[in-house]
């Protein structure tokens, strides 16, 4: 499968999950983030470094990190690196995807807020 840096890929998507395949180029980092299901972080090849707040995972092909909802995590990789990346259920609560129309207006507001106050 050819998937470029910075250009994940989804495999499949349904209420259940959503799988993603993605590249990392030697040296680059997914930086501190979270998101809003609970998530698998399968690495296919390569060699990478994932962190969350009080602990530190090194490997290679085949290791499996496992997150929480909300869990802030960064995964670093030390050589180029192909992931598999696995989110139940899809969307998690408090996705953008799974927010009304209503909800996401809100969001904006109060994101255009906190932009003119900071």
């Amino acid at each position: 499968m050819a998937v470029r840096p910075h250009a994940p890929e989804i495999l499949e998507s349904v209420d259940d999950g959503r799988a993603i395949v993605l590249e990392i180029p030697a040296g680059e980092s997914l930086h501190d983030h979270q998101v809003h299901e609970h998530a698998w972080v399968v690495v296919i090849s390569g060699e990478v470094e994932v962190t969350t707040d009080d602990q530190t995972e090194s490997g290679g092909s085949g290791l499996m990190v496992e997150f929480a909802p909300a869990e802030r995590h960064a995964v670093h990789a030390r050589t180029a690196t192909r992931l598999l990346l696995i989110l139940t259920p899809w969307p998690g609560d408090g996705h953008p995807g799974a927010m009304t129309l209503a909800d996401k207006q809100t969001v904006r507001q109060r994101a255009a807020e906190h932009r003119e106050a900071g």
